[in-house]
This record gives structure tokens, sequence and C-alpha cells, in this order.
């Protein structure tokens, strides 16, 4: 029998991959890879109406955590969440209605997103690409209904954004299609257009919107406490949140002050002593090889140490390619993005993109290159934070997880994560194993230090958010703050600052979350006392996937969700080779299903009047998804046997005159009725099991 739960949320991530065509495509799920969303005044409006009836009608929105049963009902509450902070953000002028920079980022990384990852044949992917690239024009312009004012520094960062666009729709499209040997009709033609459109948006910014800049940045108490409270889960508010930050900070700043003198650099100058790491870096031959041997060194020393079941989970490490050189700097554009858990099957190595650094540059740039990715860098930063122990292992677990909310929440979208509320898990986890593996001894000396810094900067990173949002720090004297208090140079810092403005809460979660995964482990240690085994709490811990740290607290310490949030092993399974049986939601087994439901949900929203009807525009557009090789087996298959099946499904529900969401919903299988016509369908055909 299929929960209330459930059904609520079929419905919950079905409009959420349609509104959200962008970062579907990061999650991996394809159906919508051709679409950019709507952000017209009407779409926004349709967005912001069917987000209230669904917040509305969710059987969680009201539940305490501590009420919580099964890991559907916890899902709901997230979605609940989610949407509550959503419906607050389009109320603000703080995100679409009032940042630009947003819109310049989701459709260059509309189309880029396409490229970054190799989960179908590039030609297909091509095709996806022609779409979005014709539909940006439309979407810019939608920003000028928009946005009225917004602070000049947004501003000018989606200048900066623009440029960054323009360099890949210019001689970074022509060299995409140069190594890819790309024949794909309209795709030049396209990518001319949506230029047009970049240039006209970047006048746009700097001729009318940079007129008229709004001077505050913060968006107020009551909005951050939300995020605190709805997103992270945590019962402090914002001035507890600064207060606590600051004693951190001071205690981290004594300690840099006290021990930067063992390193040779005068008393108390910890950034002299700090200095010192760029000098330690590999050299142009040997570059890449250092990423590799020191993931390959950072595992064997975490398996060693029985820290964690680490996953067969390959990742490999390369230059950027060469089609987005000119376009990186000015964008988003992150070296280790979460891999898209339901593209997992398709992709079987994830790539871990870096800054080149080659024989052909002038002498002075190989140089400043790799002081830049120093060897303490490579091994904290790009090894244990990102592409080992931290956020990739785990993303592994994620994909996994027993929530479908913690199965993609932490999957880097185009300006941000997909939800909000798993950043204390995401970046929490990815900070706490940069000290784990300290603990352990494999940090040298300096590296230690920097750690001791990097703590300085989280706790720094929490004042400023707060700070920030509550109008006590004006946006120069966050700068300020980060530059001569945090020690970073003053681009940096000017760079850190405005990017805490634009997503409050963001910042925080660092802290939050690694200081509340080391409270859970000692609580944990202290109630299992000799039974205590690092690597098992570990890997109950990751099995949860990407929940609010304190949502996961209450699973391990007091059992909520009837224990089934930190279930782990669940197959991933490729969207090519679907399998059902008693023992798996036929909802969860693969996003095709959720791809194909909402692209004929969605068009059948016309008055059809009787079950045959209903199912026969279905398989027209089975066939039409078929041609355009978004979702590619099962498309086939259905588009095959459909007929045959609308028959057995009007003998199960016995009546013609269903609507036509009823008649989906049998159809798609949320009743026992709709379950059985399901099983019995798969049943009769043969697959190769994932």
């Amino acid at each position: 029998m299929i929960s209330d739960a459930d059904q609520w949320l079929d419905r919950f991530f079905l409009a959420y991959y349609l509104r959200r065509p962008v970062g579907a495509t990061f999650i991996g799920v394809h159906g919508y890879d051709k679409w950019l969303p709507d952000h017209s005044l009407a779409g926004s409006a349709a967005l912001v109406a069917e987000m209230e009836a669904s917040l509305s009608t969710c059987p969680q929105r009201f539940g305490a955590v501590g009420e919580l049963t099964s890991v559907a009902e916890l899902d709901c509450l997230l979605a609940a969440d989610f949407l509550t902070i959503q419906l607050a953000e389009w109320e603000s002028g703080h995100f679409w209605r009032g940042n630009p920079s947003l819109w310049a980022g989701e459709a260059i990384f509309g189309v880029l997103g396409l490229f970054l990852r190799e989960y179908a044949p590039i030609a297909e992917r091509a095709r996806a690409a022609v779409a979005r690239l014709d539909a940006i024009p439309a979407f810019l312009a939608a920003a000028h209904e928009q946005i009225t004012d917004a602070p000049l520094a947004w501003t000018e960062r989606a200048i900066a954004e623009c440029g960054g666009a323009l360099a890949f729709l210019g001689p970074g499209l022509d060299r995409l299609i140069l190594d890819n040997g790309l024949t794909t009709p309209g795709l030049r033609a396209a990518g001319d257009k949506a230029a047009r459109a970049y240039e006209s948006f970047r006048a746009w910014l700097r001729d009318d919107l940079a007129t008229r800049p709004r001077e505050s940045v913060a968006v107020g108490r009551e909005f951050f406490d939300l995020m605190l409270r709805r997103g992270h889960h945590v019962a402090h508010d914002g001035a507890a949140v600064a207060t606590w930050a600051r004693a951190i900070f001071d205690e981290a700043e004594e300690r840099l002050t006290r021990d930067a003198a063992q390193f040779g650099v005068a008393a108390g100058d910890w950034r002299a002593a700090l200095a010192l790491l760029p000098e330690r870096h590999p050299t142009v031959e040997g570059y890449l090889d250092r990423y590799r041997e020191t993931w390959a060194a950072a595992r064997e020393a975490a398996l060693a140490h029985d820290l964690v079941t680490w996953p067969d989970f390959p990742i490999a490490y390369e230059p950027i390619p060469a089609w987005t050189r000119g376009a990186q700097p000015s964008l988003y554009f992150l070296p280790y993005r979460a891999p898209g858990p339901f593209d997992l099957p398709r992709v079987p190595v994830h790539r871990y993109l870096v800054t080149p650094v080659e024989s052909t540059l002038p002498a002075d740039e190989q140089e400043r290159r790799l002081r830049t990715t120093n060897d303490g860098v490579i091994k904290t930063n790009h090894v244990i934070h990102h592409g080992g122990l931290g956020h990739h292992v785990q993303n592994w677990y994620a994909a996994r997880a027993a929530s479908r909310i913690g199965q993609i929440a932490a999957v880097d979208c185009a300006s941000r994560i997909a939800f909000f509320g798993a950043g204390t898990l995401a970046e929490g986890w990815a900070c706490y194993t940069t000290a784990l593996m300290d603990e352990i001894g494999f940090l040298t000396p300096l590296e230690q230090f920097a750690e001791v810094y990097a703590r300085l900067r989280m706790a720094a990173r929490a004042i400023c958010d707060v700070g920030i949002h509550d109008g006590s720090l004006s946006l120069d004297a966050a700068a300020a703050f980060y530059h001569e208090r945090a020690g970073l140079p003053t681009p940096a810092a000017r760079a850190e600052a405005v990017k805490n403005s634009m997503f409050p809460g963001a910042a925080a979660m660092y802290l939050l979350g690694i200081e509340g995964i080391r409270d859970l482990r000692a609580a944990v240690a202290a109630r299992e006392g000799n039974a205590f085994r690092l690597r098992d709490f570990h890997d109950r811990f990751l099995a949860h996937g990407s929940l609010p740290v304190a949502i996961i607290a209450r699973s391990m310490i007091d059992g909520a969700f009837g224990g089934e949030a930190g279930r782990a092993g669940k197959t991933v399974r490729p969207a090519t080779s679907p399998r059902f049986d008693e023992t798996d939601d036929l909802w969860r087994f693969t996003p095709v299903s959720v791809e194909l439901r909402m692209t004929v949900l969605s068009a059948m929203m016309d008055d059809i009047e009787d079950v045959t009807s209903i199912m026969r525009h279905a398989h027209r557009l089975c066939l039409q998804v078929a041609e355009g090789t978004v979702i590619d087996t099962i498309v086939s298959l259905l588009k095959e046997d459909l007929v045959e099946a609308y028959d057995d499904s009007v003998q199960l529900v016995g009546s013609p005159d269903f609507t036509a969401d009823m008649m989906a919903t049998y159809w798609f299988g949320p009743t026992k009725a709709g379950r059985q016509l399901w099983s019995r369908w798969f049943d009769s055909h043969s697959y190769v099991g994932a």
C-alpha cells in the first residue's frame, strides 16, 4: 500500500523537476534537458501558486521531528521546509526578483551542464543544447520584468558572468564543436542567438540596472532565522550563532598567534607562516600525478585506520576542457561537482576538473598556478575535502540513502545546491574529514597549522553571514573583516562578502555542520562506550544521505523516523534497465519513471473525456519523447505495449469516467491496482539487471 506521504512526495518531485529543469539535469533526471525554467511574471506566479497548494496539502507541514515514524514522513517535512523557504525567497527582493547573477548563471549552466558529464551520447546532449540556447533570449528577458533594482555588487557579478557566458558561446562553443566533431543542426546558430541575448542582457545591466542600485544587501533577521530553523534545523537564532562563532574565531586566532613561531617566522605572525605553504608545490611535469598520488595515499591511510567503508567510486583528475577555459574564471565553475545520483550507472568515472599547468605557458604563469595549487591545497582541498573522503565518498552514500530528498539534496546546481538544508551535512562532513585525516597523522605540521586557519575562516564566515543579513555589517565592513581579521587578500575578501550577501545562511553551514558532527560523534561514543567503532559511526552517519546534521543526530541518538533513515546499501540502477519487485518501491527504482510520468502528466492538463483517449494521448506523448531520445529503453518498450497496458488498466479501474489526473495516477502505479498492473507489465519483459 502506497502511503499518503509517498503519494504527496511523488507529486512534489514531479513538480520539482518540471519547474527546475536545469537542476534536474545536474541531478541526473534528463526528461527536461531541453528546457529552461519559466520565471516570467506569469510563470513565477504559477510556480508560487503551485508551491502554496502543494504546501497546504503536505501531510507533515506542521509535523514535529520527534513525532515522525518513517522516512517518507521525514521527507515530507523536509520538502515542506524547502517549499516554505522557496516561497519566502520569491516574496523577498533577494533572489530571482532582485539578483541578476542568478539569471546569468542559470541560463549558461543550463547549457554547460549538458556537456560536463557524459551521461548520454554527445549528439543527443547537443540537440538538447540547441533547445536551451534557443530559450535563453526569452529567459533573460524575463529578468527585466522581475528585477526593479539590485545591489551594485550583484549587478557587477552578473556583468562578469555575462562575459564568461560569451566566452563559451563564442570561441568555447566553436572548440566544443571542433573537438567532438559535432554536426548538430542549428547548434552554432543557436549559440549566436544566445550570445546576442547575453550581450543585450549585459548592456541592460551596465546601462540601466547599475544606475539604480539598492543600498541594502541584508535579508533581515526574520528571514535569516527562518533559514536556520527550517533549513539547518538548529534551534539558535542568528544572534546566538554569531556569538558562538566569535568565541571560536577568537580561540583559533589565539592558537595561530601562539604557534606561528615554530615555522621560523616572527612571533605571532601567523600570516607569514601560512605564506610558506605555496613554496611546497609540484613540478609542471608532476602536477597531475600529484593529485592522483595524493588521492591514493589518502585512501590507503583512511582504510588503514578503519575510518570508513570506502566505496568503489572512481574519480579522474583531468585538466579543465579547452572549450570552457575562457568561460571558467568568470562563472560558478566548480572543479568538483557532485555526481548526479541518477547518472551514476551511466557515468562510471567522475571527472574532477583542475586548472591546467602546461609547459607552453609563460614561466611566471606556470609558477603562479603551481603556487596557488600547492601540495597543501591539493591534499586538503582537492583530495580530502572534495575528491576523496569528503564530498565524493559522501555523495556515493547519499545516492543510496533511504531518504529520497537525502539522495539529491546536496547536488551542485547552477548557483547553489539542490536543497538548502543539505548544506550542514555536505560542507560539514567535508570540513570534518580534513580534521579527521589530521587525527591519523596524514597532515604535515604546516598543513595542521593551516587547518587551524581553516577553522578561523569558517568562524569568520558565520560571523559575516549573520552580520550582513541582520544589518550590523555592511558589505564593505564584511569585506574589511575578512581582509583585516581573517587574512584574505582584498579581492578574495570582497568576493567572499558578496557571495555571503547573495545566499543568506549558506556561509554559516560550514561551522554549524562540522561542530554538529563532532558533537554527535562525542554523544554516540559516550553512549556506546567500549563498543564504539569510528568506521561504524561514519558509515551509519553517511547512510542517511544529504540531510541536515541536526536531523541525522535525531535519528542516531533518538532512533527517530522508525529506524529507517540510516538504512544504507540501496542499489542505484540505470534508467535504461529498470526492475520491479516486492521489496523495492516502484516509484523509486529509477528517475525514468519520474521523467516519463511528468512528461505525460504535464501534457494531460487539457480536458480529456475518457480513459481511452487519455491512454492514447499518453501513447502519442511516449512516441514523441522516444523520437527525441530523451528517455530511451523504457519509452521504446512502453511505446510498443501501452495500448495493451491501457486495456488492463481499464479493467482494473472498472470505470471510464475518471479524470485525467485520476487515470494517470492509476496508470503510473501509486495504488494497489496500479502496482499490480505495473508488476505484470514488468514481469512480461526481460531486462539486464543493474
